[in-house]
């Protein structure tokens, strides 16, 4: 898979590592962090690392994406 970032016209391929996103609710509260790689998706909930998030590969991703039109 490539896996990209597109932001302010600036395209960025993502390596290994990946990209790391705290996501937050309304209120500024931590709900996790989405991490991405070249590989696969990892949800980690609230404050855990990710070797203990869930992590999905890529076609399994968009396979559960698409099924759930």
């Amino acid at each position: 898979m490539k896996v990209s970032i597109k932001k302010f016209d600036v395209q960025m391929e993502v390596k290994n590592k990946g990209i790391e996103l705290e996501i937050a609710d309304t209120n500024g509260k931590q709900q996790g962090d989405l991490i991405i790689t070249k590989t696969k998706v990892i949800w980690c909930k609230g404050r855990t690392s990710s070797e203990k998030g869930i992590a999905i590969k890529w076609d399994d991703f968009i396979t559960m994406m698409e099924s759930n039109k």
